[in-house]
């Protein structure tokens, strides 16, 4: 593909030497840190040689350091692997609705949106909210993150699913306990050169004030746009844009991204019954509990991973979930193609 870059009549055709551009990258950030590593690898395997034969402590002391290197680089390295998916490498839309329970889950929701954005910045990920609806007391009662950046919707495609929260509610005045749900879903933010069918008479285009519940950042205009594709019910709206315009292209990206993810659902789901296996969609599924009280515990109930630092958790660190279902994905996967 490099010798076919450099030809002379490369750039003849510009959509085309630009796709195979694309391609050419995503191949290289694939395959080149492996040879690298290896390259490395056999660095530290020659100083080893020479520490064998002539014994020094700040040479054993640089190779140990080395080596410890070396091992989180393969770790990493092993862990995109799993991200084997055309899908995985794509930038997210990350969508988060609080479930029955009004104020209670409006304000876990909340809690939430901050986890991933919290998450997202320690990733080095770009985070921008492009649809936010505060809740009527507290909380949100929707939001949609724009999370750019290499691998993001195959990390947080597996945060996809129903998220519960048990704590004893700051709004009760009594101090019970209660439980909250909040809905988690990941698309992946899909290029434009992948088509997606869209029928303009399927849509119900509607426009709104943007802003929350009154005061002076509140849009006097009608500049936020919902957007509702009636057969499979897919809601997606955008508010922060500085036009209607902008609002309703964002908004239709979105959608093309949610249609697509419905889709590919729909298609593995048929798969999978032809291969006479049940696949779990997760779709609606609770897949982790987050315990204030009695006892601090947050647990993955597709893993069974737990930790008792809700505060870490509650702040971003949540790779150790991500990781071991993705693991247990590639797992599943290894053993269908047995």
């Amino acid at each position: 593909m490099e010798q076919e870059a450099a030809a002379a009549d490369f750039w003849n055709d510009n959509r085309r030497a630009q796709e195979h551009l694309k391609k050419l990258n995503a191949l290289k950030q694939q395959v080149d840190p492996w040879e690298q590593l290896e390259k490395d690898v056999d660095a530290a395997l020659e100083l080893a040689e020479l520490i064998r034969q002539e014994p020094d402590a700040t040479m054993e002391a640089e190779l140990e350091s080395e080596t410890s290197n070396l091992k989180a680089r393969l770790e990493e390295l092993e862990f995109r692997t799993m991200l084997s998916d055309p899908d995985d490498v794509a930038s997210c839309f990350l969508h988060i609705h609080p479930g029955a329970g009004g104020t209670e889950s409006c304000d876990w929701a909340s809690m939430l949106l901050r986890m991933y954005t919290r998450w997202a910045e320690r990733k080095g990920y770009k985070v921008s909210v492009v649809d936010l609806m505060p809740g009527d007391e507290a909380g949100i009662s929707r939001a949609t993150l724009s999370i750019e950046g290499d691998y993001a919707y195959g990390y947080l495609k597996a945060e996809t699913g129903v998220h519960r929260l048990v704590r004893i509610s700051p709004f009760d005045a009594n101090k019970r306990r209660h439980t909250s749900f909040a809905a988690v879903t990941a698309s992946p933010a899909i290029e434009d050169d992948i088509e997606v069918e869209i029928n303009e008479k399927d849509l119900k285009i509607e426009t709104f004030r943007a802003g929350g519940r009154g005061g002076q950042h509140v849009n006097v205009t009608d500049s936020a746009v919902r957007i509702t594709h009636l057969p499979t019910g897919i809601v997606v709206s955008c508010q922060n844009e500085r036009s209607q315009h902008q609002n309703r292209a964002v908004a239709m990206k979105i959608l093309r991204s949610r249609l697509y993810q419905y889709y590919k659902q729909q298609r593995d789901a048929e798969l999978a019954a032809k291969e006479g296996e049940k696949l779990d969609i997760a779709w609606g599924s609770q897949i982790r509990s987050y315990v204030f009280q009695p006892y601090q515990l947050v647990k993955d109930l597709r893993t069974g991973v737990e930790t008792s630092n809700i505060e870490a958790v509650m702040d971003g660190e949540i790779d150790m979930f991500i990781e071991a279902y993705l693991r247990q994905e590639m797992g599943k996967a290894a053993n269908r193609s047995k």
